[in-house]
């Protein structure tokens, strides 16, 4: 490939990157709010993302109503930070720093914003890949 047409097709490519992202981040919100559902998670939680400085660093869930130890059962740390990263992305601000919300509302609070996105680029979400469950993991 040329230089000159990499640059040409500079904008189609951010684009599709957009849009690979944002299903991305569909896809795996569908999945927590899935396993929350499930789990019959509920209650309000606040997220926090790392602060090194503080001597946090990885991001946290951290459970304002309930019992913690039933979030630390049901996400492992990878889980909280892709999470974050994920809210991150939504909130267009490249780090998130806090954010709170329902656990039970997961879905509706996020997935709106991201379908939306995904009918203006004639993008219909779920059903064509397989989901891969995380055998790490049991059933609830």
């Amino acid at each position: 490939m040329k230089f000159s047409q990499l640059l040409h097709q500079r904008d189609a490519l951010l684009r599709q990157a957009r849009l690979a992202n944002v299903a991305f981040a569909y896809d795996r919100l569908s999945e927590f709010a899935a396993r929350i559902a499930r789990a019959r998670l509920h209650g309000m939680v606040t997220l926090r993302d790392s602060d090194p400085a503080a001597d946090q660093p990885w991001p946290q869930l951290v459970a304002m109503e309930g019992s913690p130890a039933v979030l630390e059962e049901h996400f492992l740390e990878e889980d909280v930070i892709e999470l974050a990263d994920i809210l991150a992305f939504l909130h267009d601000a490249g780090r998130l720093t806090e954010v709170r919300f329902r656990l039970e509302d997961l879905a509706q609070h996020f997935l709106p914003r991201l379908r939306r996105e995904l009918a203006q680029a004639d993008i219909v979400p779920g059903g064509e890949a397989p989901r891969i469950e995380d055998s790490s993991r049991g059933a609830a």
